[in-house]
């Protein structure tokens, strides 16, 4: 079955959450999938000292809980520091381990020793090959499952490039290889003391995922994402995921 990984970028509100399980488990019972539930409970690698950066590890946690238990949705999360992954471990299916920290060993070990699958982003200054290092880590620590996740390099400032021959070059390492559709399409830094993007290519990045051979697609998703919190220019509708969906997971 393809791995889909759903859900806002920052956890703003329950009812938000709410609003974006229910269209997942809609989803779920009209395709046959599985979608993952995501949400991050701190951002912490935000533009600005300024940008809201979620509820917190307690409270998100506790929120995150509440969508597993009311909803049956399998949930993913982040961490940024090692003292979270026990935490986490406890709540969600799968650890996430961010693009930028994808080197930091401490952070893959503890993630590892949860026994959760640990998702790793391939960094913006990495190539596919070169992650069979962290996947090694993982895997060394105790790692049962790992992911790894195509994000895009840094093309000069502000800009990202997608090369997707590190979607084959992965599969080469881990049999999952998920393509993040909406981070891809990024421009970090941007302007006005935030990160930049553009939807609209958000499709086009996962249909060409799905042809070089990912067996799995991420997208940030929010019902009126101009008003995001977080990664606004480049969540995708939530409204239109589901027609996206639909043409992944066909043959």
């Amino acid at each position: 079955m393809t791995t889909i990984i759903a859900g806002p970028c920052v956890i703003e509100s329950a009812e938000l959450l709410d609003t974006v399980a229910q269209e997942l488990v809609s989803i779920n019972k009209t395709h046959g999938t599985d979608i993952i539930f995501k949400a991050s409970f701190d951002k912490a690698n935000r533009t600005s000292i300024t940008s809201f950066r979620g509820p917190g590890i307690d409270r998100g946690l506790q929120m995150l809980a509440d969508i597993k238990s009311k909803y049956g949705l399998r949930i993913l999360t982040d961490i940024h520091e090692s003292w979270q992954a026990k935490p986490v471990g406890e709540v969600c299916d799968v650890i996430q381990i961010p693009a930028f920290l994808c080197r930091q060993t401490d952070l893959i070990v503890a993630a590892a020793k949860t026994g959760a699958v640990v998702n790793i982003k391939k960094a913006q200054f990495l190539s596919g090959k070169d992650m069979v290092y962290p996947v090694g880590k993982a895997k060394d620590a105790g790692a049962k499952e790992v992911w790894l996740t195509e994000r895009g390099n840094m093309m000069g400032y502000n800009n990202l490039v997608v090369d997707f021959r590190n979607i084959p070059d992965m599969l080469e390492i881990v049999p999952t290889v998920i393509m993040d559709c909406t981070h891809s399409v990024q421009r970090p830094g941007g302007s006005d003391g935030k990160t930049g993007g553009d939807r609209r290519f958000v499709p086009q990045m996962a249909l060409a995922a799905k042809a070089f051979g990912a067996t799995g697609y991420f997208f940030e998703v929010h019902p009126t994402p101009d008003q995001g919190l977080s990664d606004a220019a480049n969540m995708l509708e939530l409204a239109n995921f589901e027609p996206l969906v639909k043409k992944l997971i066909e043959d």
